[in-house]
């Protein structure tokens, strides 16, 4: 997958977050994508239209991704 097609999946994620669940979304992103991510968490958080701080949260998101499955 392309950085410009997991940063709109990125936006969409965060846009239809419920209050008090953007970084949450941002972390189950992390989880989902790392491995199409790869080493590019900062440039698909540069190319959504998030704040460039969040690259932290997808990281972590990724981290975790070895140790929790998604329903």
């Amino acid at each position: 997958m392309q950085i410009e097609d997991l940063a709109t999946l990125l936006s969409e994620r965060v846009a239809n977050a419920a209050t008090g669940e953007r970084v949450t979304q941002i972390h189950l992103f992390g989880i989902e994508y790392a491995e199409e991510i790869g080493d590019a968490a900062t440039r698909v958080v540069q190319a959504s239209d998030i704040d460039d701080s969040y690259a932290t949260e997808v990281r972590k998101g990724m981290r975790l991704a070895k140790y929790v499955r998604l329903a």
